[in-house]
């Protein structure tokens, strides 16, 4: 006998994101069922799932069209997932002016990530007429929304002062609120704050967060920066990172 559920138990997405946590092979068939009764929050969970493999075969492609039939009815988030797909070509081919378009209506309809992922286009001219001063009001705007890598990416505006009005001091306060929202690169900028300020040990707990969460990416460069700090315990932690940076490899052969 299949699985099977009341249609009630279907039309909470915190529910759904609560079962993925628990259980995330029967979330997935309550999430399939719930896409395929037409609620729009199934349809773009189960993008999601189809994207990651969470609970369900991994199918790239199949995750764009749900993604597509979600943001066609409305659904904000399935629209930058849209892009993020057109961006990255995750099961379509990829096409950084579309993925644009995309990011721009999530973004227009105030979602945070759709600011974001906007915001970065335009700050690298992907897709889009490269324009730093719109990058900068859109990350702005994502970070009064609470979103954690926007304040970071504010803060280094604020500091630089290119783009905007310099002022370090809210700079560093953003780079503390990225850090306790938890971005890993906000809590590198802040944990450089603290090196500068002298509070050494404060620095040396937040890069310590930052290695534990931050991606390859982040760690190779980073190493790199730590290798250029004045305290010798900071720039011991550049052998820190380069550990896990082994360790990632390693798991990724």
């Amino acid at each position: 006998m299949g699985f099977q559920l009341q249609r009630e138990e279907l039309l909470s997405g915190e529910q759904l994101q609560s079962m993925l946590a628990e259980n995330p092979a029967r979330a997935a068939q309550a999430i399939l069922l719930a896409a395929k009764q037409g609620i729009l929050e199934g349809q773009a969970l189960l993008g999601q799932i189809l994207l990651e493999g969470q609970g369900i075969e991994r199918d790239e492609g199949l995750a764009f069209r749900w993604f597509g039939i979600a943001a066609q009815g409305g659904h904000v988030m399935a629209r930058n997932m849209l892009g993020r797909c057109l961006e990255h070509g995750w099961g379509c081919t990829a096409d950084e002016r579309a993925a644009a378009g995309h990011y721009r209506m999530a973004a227009q309809a105030g979602l945070d990530w759709g600011l974001y992922n906007y915001a970065n286009l335009l700050a690298t001219g992907r897709g889009v007429v490269q324009d730093q001063h719109a990058a900068f009001a859109l990350y702005q705007e994502a970070a009064h929304l609470g979103h954690a890598k926007s304040m970071n990416l504010l803060g280094r505006y604020l500091e630089d002062g290119r783009y905007c009005p310099a002022d370090s001091r809210a700079a560093w306060n953003w780079y503390e609120r990225s850090a306790h929202a938890g971005d890993f690169r906000g809590q590198f900028s802040h944990a450089a704050v603290l090196a500068e300020r002298g509070n050494i040990e404060g620095a040396l707990q937040w890069l310590e967060c930052a290695l534990a969460i931050g991606n390859l990416k982040f760690l190779r460069v980073s190493r790199a920066a730590l290798l250029e700090a004045k305290e010798p315990s900071i720039r011991a932690m550049s052998d820190v990172y380069q550990a896990r940076i082994n360790t990632l490899l390693n798991k990724a052969l």
